[in-house]
């Protein structure tokens, strides 16, 4: 994965009141990324999201009364294991970014310091004419798919329907969960069906494939805290299973669709790399 969306000129955050803010990062070019290339000009931007400090489900500061994580292991229940191996300890007892210097430092908003695990589930599907029939691309000659997107509401931008994975939960635990949140809105408008839909859950996700774990470049990465995940690839060659799902967007997302995948689809940190991966796996378009 790329290490750029998290070298973009600003940071963007949640308010407290609800807003949406930004901090400049320090500029950091392609060249000055690795660790191993030396800049003593480099003074990268402290930040923490006031709301992640106050967050039950965050780390606490380093220092705090109590706490002494342990780097590289599973501390408790929370994983603090990278996907990508081994992760350096700062003199300041900070985790250091695999993939090199992003211009901020701190946890920007994300919880955990170090990797801060999530799973996401690629759904997809063939596109079909009016009479059932699978869609070819004029020009490659491939069947095109079609995958679940949701609109995210912090940013507007489209994404796979994925999320964060809790202290000792397994990862496909995870993203049935978040499939069901997100993509089907277990826990809103879809209360009364939810036993109806966790049936058609389990029984759609109980096959799947895994297309990649790992580091994400994603636009909150700092130098001290980064986005890694497993995302699996959900199949339905025939439309009869995904195609029951009742879509509903939930509370984190504004919209929600099926979308067709083509190279001008813009998506959320990493997704589009991740969809390029299923789309060699099924060999469509």
């Amino acid at each position: 994965m790329v290490h750029t969306k998290c070298r973009e000129q600003f940071y963007h955050h949640r308010t407290d009141d609800g807003s949406f803010g930004q901090i400049g990062r320090f500029p950091v070019a392609d060249d000055q990324v690795p660790w191993s290339v030396p800049l003593p000009a480099y003074k990268p931007v402290e930040f923490t999201a006031p709301f992640v400090l106050k967050a039950v489900w965050a780390d606490p500061e380093l220092g705090s009364e109590g706490f002494s994580p342990v780097w590289n292991s599973l501390d408790g229940k929370v994983n603090r294991v990278s996907h990508d191996g081994a992760y350096q300890v700062g003199e300041d007892d900070r985790p250091v970014n695999l993939m090199g210097r992003t211009g901020v430092v701190g946890r920007g908003v994300l919880g955990r310091w170090g990797p801060n695990h999530a799973a996401d589930p690629v759904v997809t599907r063939w596109k079909r004419d009016d009479d059932g029939e699978k869609v070819k691309d004029d020009t490659s000659g491939k069947n095109v798919l079609e995958f679940v997107s949701i609109q995210r509401k912090d940013n507007g931008q489209w994404a796979i329907p994925g999320g964060m994975v809790d202290p000792g939960e397994k990862v496909s635990t995870t993203v049935k969960r978040e499939f069901m949140e997100e993509a089907l809105d277990s826990t809103g408008s879809a209360k009364e069906n939810l036993e109806e839909l966790k049936s058609m859950v389990e029984k759609f996700f109980a096959g799947g494939e895994e297309v990649y774990k790992g580091y994400v470049d994603d636009p909150r990465n700092t130098d001290n805290a980064w986005m890694e995940t497993v995302a699996f690839s959900f199949h339905d060659s025939t439309g009869s299973s995904v195609g029951k799902f009742p879509l509903h967007a939930g509370d984190d997302a504004a919209s929600i669709c099926w979308m067709e995948l083509n190279r001008n689809v813009s998506l959320y940190a990493s997704h589009k790399d991740m969809l390029e991966m299923v789309v060699e796996g099924l060999n469509a378009h």
